[in-house]
């Protein structure tokens, strides 16, 4: 895929493929008469979501954001989840001229399996090591912290084999609220799908983009009810979403989207309701 110019940065989506989850927990209490209107669901009521990272290229070095679903998935797991990895992410960056030890940061937006799942790989001997072995991993404390201490509810959720390993050879760098890890590129707290989820804003030459996590995972999340259930802070996430939304239509941010399946990024605009609304960005495509 084609870069695109953010400024001085240039930005690209990379992807880990895709995979399926239930409909109705990605829409939380919104009715499936209305979300099936833009989601097909399976027999299994389950709905196909991308998995798309970022790559930037800024200041000399390669920062990616988020990982995926990386390859340590049994078969199990693989029919759980229907994933479809015929394109990974490490293909993906070989694409732009880029193997794992080319990665100088990753930035992890929160550390579900879906977005995490390729920060670790098993080496030659099996043993459980950062899959990129060079790079600097960025995430919130209380982030890490909440992971650490993964709940009933959230076990599921928080994977040990794709956070250990990357503290055992300490290359964790937590956070404390929003922090620019170099300049232009901004770690910003999104609570509400956890609490400490963070969204990436990119900013160059008097342009912005933002990475949105699990924020606003798919356009189709765009209405500020359309919360998943798997968010832990719903209501957090609604006010979250509109300042998000609200400052990406007021000063014209590029969003860019991490699991619809069909649309990587966009602008915002307001119907005649007042309601957002996206205009696609097709230049990746």
């Amino acid at each position: 895929m084609a870069a695109m110019k953010l400024g001085e940065f240039d930005i690209y989506p990379v992807t880990d493929g895709r995979f399926r989850l239930d409909g109705g927990a990605m829409f939380g209490v919104v009715p499936k008469v209305l979300w099936q209107r833009c989601c097909d669901a399976d027999e299994l009521n389950r709905i196909p979501l991308s998995l798309t990272c970022l790559l930037i290229k800024a200041h000399g070095r390669n920062i990616l954001v988020d990982t995926g679903l990386g390859d340590k998935g049994d078969d199990k797991f693989h029919r759980m989840f229907a994933v479809d990895r015929k394109r990974t992410l490490l293909a993906s960056l070989r694409e732009h001229g880029l193997d794992a030890d080319d990665i100088h940061m990753v930035i992890n937006t929160h550390l579900h399996f879906d977005h995490a799942g390729g920060n670790t790989r098993r080496d030659g001997r099996g043993s459980l090591a950062p899959a990129f072995p060079k790079a600097t991993y960025f995430i919130q404390q209380g982030e890490f912290e909440d992971a650490a201490r993964a709940n009933e509810r959230t076990k599921a959720s928080y994977r040990s084999e794709n956070i250990v390993p990357v503290a055992e050879h300490y290359r964790w760098e937590l956070l404390h609220g929003d922090t620019e890890v170099l300049p232009g590129i901004t770690a910003v707290v999104t609570a509400g799908h956890t609490r400490y989820h963070q969204g990436v804003k990119i900013e160059s030459e008097g342009r912005t983009a933002f990475f949105l996590g699990d924020l606003i995972p798919t356009v189709s999340h765009l209405p500020l009810p359309y919360i998943m259930g798997y968010d832990l802070y719903p209501i957090q996430t609604l006010e979250t979403k509109r300042w998000v939304l609200d400052r990406a239509f007021e000063e014209r941010w590029l969003l860019i989207f991490e699991h619809d399946p069909l649309v990587q990024a966009g602008y915002v605009r307001r119907d005649h309701a007042g309601k957002y609304v996206l205009e696609e960005v097709r230049a990746w495509q």
